[in-house]
């Protein structure tokens, strides 16, 4: 199956003719890139041929963890949307070698995995392979168009009861002290913070705090950027093992006031 730019979906994907891989990073309104791996065709074909009518192009597809590298390398994608369970390996090989440290993929988008396991170890050892989100296959076609959407643009989606579950874990593997020389955050900065390792969309986060969405979206690149973090799925992580994940409005811990 073609796509109109150029780009075959399948084994062996490529550019269109004379032009150049793109980045995985996305100019303001254009909407994101995807490709689709799992190695079911007809489910695969269903959710591409959904995504695109929904005006999120599929740039391409894959089956299995050699295509999904390929396919992602040739067509530098936004967001991945990605299967566990692939004949020659484990999705979460392919997080690792899009996302882990150290990796030279050259992917700077996200991955959504949507897989028929809703395990709790399915489900931590792709979100702490770098993740950004979770679905099972169960999940209605508009709920996994919204969480392409969001996904790809830097909110942590995942499905119901999944979200508890990974916190929880974070919590209760992660929680240590600040380290030292951990840049100090402003009271607003930790505010926005705390809802966001709630699950709050910017929308929402401004709603609770009285103040615009881009606001929200500032604090949060703000953080990102003292921080050293990418994306808001690490800094999901740093405010679970910060403490800031708590629903208490008391100080958050020593070093980091």
């Amino acid at each position: 199956m073609s796509r109109g730019d150029g780009v075959s979906r399948g084994d062996g994907v490529s550019p269109a003719d004379g032009e150049a891989p793109r980045t995985g990073t996305r100019a303001a309104g254009r909407p994101p890139r995807v490709v689709v791996v799992d190695d079911h065709p007809l489910w695969r074909d269903a959710l591409a041929r959904d995504l695109d009518q929904a005006g999120l192009p599929v740039v391409g597809t894959a089956g299995s963890v050699a295509q999904a590298l390929r396919v992602v390398a040739a067509t530098r994608p936004d967001l991945v949307v990605l299967d566990l369970s692939l004949p020659d390996g484990s999705g979460v090989e392919v997080i690792r070698a899009l996302l882990g440290p150290g990796h030279a993929s050259g992917f700077t988008g996200s991955v959504l995995v949507v897989s028929a396991s809703g395990e709790q170890a399915d489900v931590l050892a792709a979100v702490k392979s770098g993740a950004s989100g979770y679905l099972v296959k169960s999940a209605r076609p508009e709920e996994l168009v919204d969480a392409v959407r969001r996904t790809a643009d830097g909110v942590p989606v995942f499905g119901a009861g999944l979200a508890a579950l990974v916190l929880g874990d974070l919590s209760r593997a992660a929680r240590r002290p600040a380290e030292p020389g951990t840049p100090s955050l402003t009271a607003r900065e930790i505010e926005v913070l705390r809802l966001v390792a709630k699950g709050l969309s910017a929308k929402d986060a401004a709603a609770r705090l009285g103040v615009s969405p881009r606001t929200v979206q500032n604090h949060v690149h703000n953080v990102l950027s003292k921080l050293r973090l990418r994306n808001r799925v690490e800094l999901t992580r740093f405010a679970v093992r910060a403490g800031y994940d708590e629903i208490s409005d008391d100080p958050p811990p020593a070093g980091q006031r």
